[in-house]
C-alpha cells in the first residue's frame, strides 16, 4: 500500500495568513503545509482520508486522477470543505463516490453540503456521493478498514486502520478500548499542532508518549502548526518519531488484504 500525505498542516495551513513568524517565512518546503489529508492506494483502489479545504491544489500537485472512496474522520471544515471537488472525479469516473463516516459526521456533511443531497438547479454541477455510515470494521476494495474511535476534545471522532497503517488525526485522547486496535503497526500517524498543551489536540510531547505506549515501528506527526519548524524539531525527536510533510510517501507491505 502506498500512502501519500497530501497535507500535513493545521486548519489554517502554513504559512498562516498575515503571519511573519520564522516558520511562515521559511524557505524549507517541508514548512509549507496544506490542510490535513492522506491518499491511500493499493491495486484497484485510490482512497482519500478526508477532503481537505485544499483538495484541488493537492490533487493537482500530487497527480491524483482518481478517487474511489473517501473515509471521513469528522465534520470540521478543514477535513470536509473539499467535498465539492469530488465533482471532477464524478465526471472523470462517471460514477458517484462512496463516502464513509459515522452517522454524526455524515449528518454534518448533509447539512454543510445540503445542495448535494436535495433537488436543486444543477448549474455547473454538484458532487455525487453515496453516504455509507459505518459502525465497525468493513471491507473496502480488497482491504479491511478498521475505524478507531478517538476523542477530539469532547467530540468523538474516528481514526482509521488499514493494514499496518493507523491514521489518527485530530485526536486529543485515545480511549482504552481503542488501544487493542493499534497493535503491531508499521506506521502510526498522530496529530500534534504545537509543543504547548492544546485543548482539543495532543501536543508534541503527548503524541510522543502515545507513540511509546502503542509501539509502532514508525510514528509520523501531522496536523502541524506554524510554531513547529520541521528542521529544528526533527533534530531532537526520538528515534522512530518524525514530522510528516506534504508529499511524503510511505510504502507499506503489511497485512490488510481481505480473505475469501
Amino acid at each position: 500500500m502506498r500512502v501519500t500525505f497530501l497535507g500535513s498542516g493545521t486548519s489554517t495551513g502554513v504559512p498562516m495568513i498575515g503571519c511573519s513568524c520564522e516558520v511562515c517565512r521559511s524557505a524549507d518546503p517541508r514548512d509549507r503545509r496544506l490542510r490535513p489529508s492522506i491518499l491511500a492506494e493499493w491495486p484497484g483502489a485510490s482512497v482519500l482520508v478526508d477532503t481537505s479545504t485544499d483538495l484541488r491544489a493537492q490533487a493537482l500537485e500530487r497527480g491524483v486522477a482518481r478517487v474511489d472512496a473517501v473515509l471521513y474522520t469528522h465534520g470540521h471544515a478543514d477535513h470536509v470543505l473539499g467535498l465539492d471537488e469530488l465533482r471532477t472525479f464524478n465526471w472523470r469516473q462517471r460514477a458517484a463516490v462512496p463516502v464513509y463516516g459515522s452517522e454524526q459526521t455524515l449528518g454534518e456533511l448533509s447539512r454543510t453540503f445540503w445542495y448535494a443531497f436535495e433537488e436543486v438547479q444543477v448549474g455547473g454541477g454538484k458532487p455525487a456521493v453515496e453516504r455509507r455510515p459505518i459502525s465497525g470494521p468493513f471491507d473496502l476494495l480488497g482491504r479491511r478498514v478498521v475505524p478507531v474511535p478517538v476523542l477530539h476534545g469532547r467530540l468523538p471522532i474516528l481514526g482509521y486502520r488499514i493494514g499496518g497503517l493507523a491514521y489518527l488525526t485530530d485526536a486529543s485522547a485515545i480511549p482504552d478500548t481503542s488501544y487493542a486496535l493499534l497493535r503491531d503497526l508499521d506506521a502510526l500517524v498522530l496529530a500534534a499542532p504545537r509543543e504547548r498543551p492544546h485543548p482539543t489536540h495532543m501536543h508534541l510531547a503527548r503524541a510522543i508518549e502515545e507513540s511509546r505506549l502503542i509501539g509502532p515501528r514508525r510514528t509520523l506527526i501531522t496536523h502541524i502548526g506554524h510554531e513547529l519548524s520541521h528542521a529544528r524539531v526533527s533534530a531532537r525527536l526520538p528515534d522512530g518519531v518524525e514530522l510528516a510533510y506534504d508529499g511524503l510517501v510511505l510504502e507499506l507491505d503489511g497485512p490488510g488484504e481481505v480473505s475469501g
